[in-house]
């Protein structure tokens, strides 16, 4: 399919996934339990069971009529649930690496940034090009779920047409998307007035979710940085009516600097006094917060997202994971986007989120390899309301992902789970399942290919940016 082909299913009207038994794993982890010898069987888009003693000869054939369903060889692989990617800006896959954004305080990027956008031209064509890519990229890193906080709405645009570009890419190449209907500095009339027109093209349901499940809605100006009370309130109003999710990102570089010269607080006392520290609001970020702020998120009933490939390159600053993980506060993962972080892969994030947790100060337990990947899988569905996502359990969503471990990249590894992450840093998976259906089988995107849509976002960019 190709993105003039693609189209937003509004909820229902594909056929249900046939059945696919995930086959001959060394290890199923389910997100709590570590299983040996087990068979994945997937019906209707759901897990249907986890079974031992079952191999691919019973009534699911490899070939033929795949409405009698399929079996997906998963010999050599540890199986995971599917990974949720927290937090994404996928129109910044057009803005990768460009010139005064690396090395920057986050004023001079968001300055360089803003003059990109310009330059470039957001529109739906845009948009929709970066999402195929930062959506495929995603999905080839073994993403199943990504959460896209825009923030750009040029002045008199088609709102509708720009979501609908993100979400038309994600329904084709088979991926669920949250779209966060962002403000940087929005009328906060126009930005909540878009979210009631979003909410009725998608045909949202209860937490945001329409129909099948593919597409949720939610909430998010970029943070205290960019947009005053009035906007944090329209947004909350809308999100109540509609019953959908808060995003914000808080304590970056830039929002501890503009909170204090604006309003002579820390952003997240501000955030405590316009109602949004709550249990339906997740929090990005949260760099370099103090005690009395770990203890006030962890009151609240907030959940965050920590972004480490984003903050600690670029020097914004660096979350304490293991603090609010002890407090009891739920912690996702998200890559943030292109024009910082520059990859989404969300996998090789967990590495260095794992990896950085030392440095973070404030005493906390330690991150280890599968408190990472928890946080890339049911803590990041947690902060976006889906429980059904980010575990590999009967009932819960067909999102799975199986990594190899069979070559030298393995080789001597005692732990596998754990060797996800601490060995073969750049790791991509051979399949990848999302609803049930195969969308990555041996490494190949398979319903778009992806050299095109790379020429696509490559010429469109040229044509644009000279």
């Amino acid at each position: 399919m190709t993105p003039t082909e693609a189209h937003v299913r509004n909820g229902g009207g594909d056929p249900a996934a046939p059945a696919l038994r995930v086959v001959g794993a060394e290890l199923v982890w389910t997100g709590g339990r570590e299983l040996e010898g087990v068979t994945v069987t997937c019906r209707d888009g759901r897990v249907a069971s986890l079974d031992r003693g079952v191999d691919g000869d019973g009534d699911l054939p490899t070939g033929g009529d795949p409405a009698l369903g399929q079996v997906l060889d998963a010999t050599g692989c540890v199986v995971t649930p599917g990974l949720v990617n927290a937090h994404h800006h996928l129109l910044q896959c057009a803005f990768r690496t460009l010139p005064a954004t690396r090395h920057v305080p986050m004023r001079e990027w968001l300055a360089a940034m803003a003059v990109a956008y310009a330059r470039g031209g957001v529109d739906a064509e845009l948009v929709g090009a970066a999402a195929w890519c930062g959506l495929a990229e995603s999905v080839l890193s073994g993403v199943t779920t990504v959460s896209d906080h825009h923030l750009s709405w040029p002045e008199g645009c088609d709102q509708t047409a720009l979501a609908s570009a993100s979400a038309a890419a994600a329904r084709a190449l088979g991926v669920r998307l949250v779209f966060v209907r962002g403000s940087a500095g929005d009328d906060p009339d126009v930005a909540a007035s878009g979210v009631e027109t979003l909410a009725s093209t998608f045909g949202v349901g209860a937490g945001g979710v329409a129909g099948d499940g593919m597409l949720q809605l939610a909430v998010g100006p970029a943070g205290v940085h960019s947009d005053g009370r009035e906007t944090f309130d329209n947004l909350a109003d809308v999100a109540a009516r509609y019953g959908l999710r808060r995003r914000t990102q808080a304590n970056e570089q830039v929002d501890v600097e503009m909170a204090a010269s604006r309003h002579g607080r820390r952003p997240l006392e501000l955030l405590e006094e316009w109602g949004w520290l709550a249990p339906d609001v997740t929090l990005a970020h949260l760099c370099q917060i103090t005690e009395p702020e770990l203890r006030r998120v962890a009151g609240s009933g907030a959940s965050a997202t920590h972004a480490p490939a984003c903050d600690l390159p670029m020097g914004w600053g660096l979350s304490p994971v293991g603090a609010l993980l002890d407090r009891g506060v739920v912690v996702g993962l998200g890559t943030s986007g292109g024009g910082s972080n520059d990859a989404g892969h969300l996998l090789a994030d967990a590495r260095l989120a794992m990896q950085v947790a030392p440095l973070a100060g404030l005493a906390g337990r330690a991150v280890t390899a599968r408190t990472a990947l928890q946080m890339a899988t049911a803590g990041s569905a947690a902060g976006l309301g889906r429980a059904e996502l980010g575990v590999l359990e009967p009932g819960s969503a067909a999102d799975l992902c199986c990594w190899d471990v069979s070559g030298v990249t393995d080789a001597g590894v005692a732990d596998p789970l754990a060797g996800l992450l601490w060995a073969g840093p750049g790791r991509r998976p051979r399949h990848v399942v999302v609803d049930g259906r195969v969308v990555v089988r041996d490494g190949v995107l398979q319903n778009a290919e992806q050299s095109e849509l790379a020429q696509r976002l490559n010429r469109l960019v040229r044509e644009r940016m000279g």
